[in-house]
């Protein structure tokens, strides 16, 4: 590996589902990595809040990465590591401070530090500064502030950051049992990973200032640093948790390509320069420069990652749309029995469906009438076909034209069936196929009718008829309207 070889990382914390902002830093970093033959990215899970972690997190993340191309089948892919397995690490660079006399230990209390100062805004006054502690119980370990200042963060995307020492306290680096703080196990991990960009969320500029500082002490060269600007939904809000639908595997669960997602994510700050914007990871890569990436807050449109979804669904040839729509039509929570699900008619019917769906979870709704002894009838759609006299009408009627065996069974001899029985009652098509599709699936919208029904075959198509006529005939006129 060469000197200037691009080292980024990602470093989540298992403690959740896998944030879409996450996902976004990681894809970013994943950009940066594959731009380099020799580019790596460093998966460092940051497991250290033993209270929070959960292994199922660290799992979901791995998982939640392969989904987007990001795994060890990758040359350009390191890891996982683990934050806990350097602790001895963290414990020595700790030390080696304290050595240096760049860090000391402190023994003053929260009470003790409030009954000092006036300012409740203020932080730590330095009280322990030249008292030459050594070790002991209660006696935190501070990192030592140099006088003067400022530390200035070269920010790729926020250009030249000051941040006047002044306004940096005198920071806790190790608790009195000796165990670091993130801050200075963040920095420890990676030096040692050799990690030469930090690309991250900007809510961790803050950050920034002591981390460089930790690095310079340690005498080390910082990295490059790159804050991603924040997601925000509709409101400019920032995307949470508690009120956003934030978590990777909600929109892998509903049917979102991976390729959609990542297309979408990437575009959230950056773009290539031109007003292309479904573009394959492959010609992205090239073109993606971290200094090209937008300060400004990110919009999290659902509605337009959506409509990406979409134009990817559209674009997957019939056979590998049907292989993705395997987890929702063969999967253990579909609304028909395993028996009745029939291959030769989904793949009949997918080049249909395949255009009418933007999500994959909604290849459920669109072909349960297939595969359902009777179809989910929606109420409201019920009420708008069945018109009094009209829906009755055109249910007999088609019902015997149907059962004519002499009308062959193909879609445009149904549609012209349907055309010509509408017409004799003066009804135009759509006014007349509307009964017929509602007592057939169950909804006023859906795939084409005549191939619908060519496909569902003459008998059942002939048995959902008469059973909605007899409904309709069974509610009377007072309930019809």
């Amino acid at each position: 590996m060469t000197e200037t070889s691009i080292r980024t990382r990602f470093a989540p914390s298992p403690t959740g589902m896998f944030h879409v902002g996450g996902a976004r830093s990681a894809l970013f970093n994943w950009a940066l990595a594959q731009q380099q033959p020799e580019g790596r990215m460093v998966l460092r899970i940051e497991d250290t809040d033993a209270a929070r972690n959960r292994p199922e997190w660290t799992e979901g993340i791995i998982r939640a990465l392969a989904w987007l191309g990001i795994g060890e089948d990758d040359p350009h892919f390191e890891g996982p590591y683990f934050q806990s397995a350097y602790a001895d690490k963290h414990r020595e660079a700790a030390q080696e401070l304290y050595k240096n006399g760049r860090a000391y230990y402190c023994d003053c209390t929260r009470e003790q530090l409030e009954a000092r100062r006036d300012n409740p805004n203020l932080g730590y006054d330095g009280f322990c500064r030249d008292r030459g502690l050594e070790a002991g119980p209660g006696r935190a370990l501070r990192f030592r502030v140099p006088d003067g200042g400022p530390t200035v963060v070269d920010d790729r995307i926020r250009g030249r950051v000051e941040f006047a020492h002044s306004a940096i306290e005198d920071f806790v680096i190790a608790r009195a049992d000796g165990s670091p703080l993130f801050v200075l196990a963040n920095v420890v991990d990676d030096v040692e990973m050799g990690i030469t960009q930090v690309v991250r969320g900007e809510e961790h500029l803050s950050n920034t200032p002591k981390q460089q500082l930790l690095w310079e002490a340690l005498g080390h060269t910082p990295p490059v640093w790159a804050h991603l600007p924040v997601i925000v939904n509709e409101q400019r809000k920032k995307l949470s948790k508690r009120r956003d639908k934030v978590a990777l595997e909600s929109y892998q669960e509903e049917g979102y390509l991976a390729e959609a997602m990542v297309n979408y994510l990437m575009l959230l700050g950056w773009g290539p320069g031109d007003d292309r914007e479904i573009m394959p990871w492959s010609e992205m890569v090239p073109l993606f420069r971290i200094e090209d990436v937008n300060s400004s807050s990110a919009f999290f449109d659902e509605k337009k990652l959506r409509a990406f979804n979409g134009e990817y669904i559209r674009a997957l040839g019939v056979d590998e749309f049907v292989e993705r729509c395997a987890p929702w039509v063969t999967g253990e929570d579909t609304p028909w029995a395993a028996a009745d699900f029939d291959p030769e008619v989904f793949r009949a019917v997918a080049p249909l469906a395949q255009s009418r769906v933007a999500v994959l979870s909604e290849i459920v709704p669109n072909v349960d009438f297939l595969f359902l002894a009777e179809p989910v009838e929606d109420e409201k759609s019920w009420a708008k076909a069945m018109k009094p006299g009209v829906g009755e009408e055109m249910l007999a009627a088609s019902l015997e034209r149907f059962a004519d065996p002499s009308l062959e069974w193909n879609a445009e001899a149904l549609k012209t069936a349907t055309e010509e029985t509408g017409a004799g009652l003066g009804l135009k098509l759509g006014k007349a196929q509307a009964p017929v599709r509602v007592a057939v699936t169950g909804r006023t919208v859906g795939l084409p009718l005549f191939e619908s029904l060519e496909l569902l075959g003459r008998e059942r198509v002939l048995a959902r008829l008469g059973a909605a006529l007899e409904k309709l005939r069974a509610q009377g006129p007072a309930e019809q309207s």
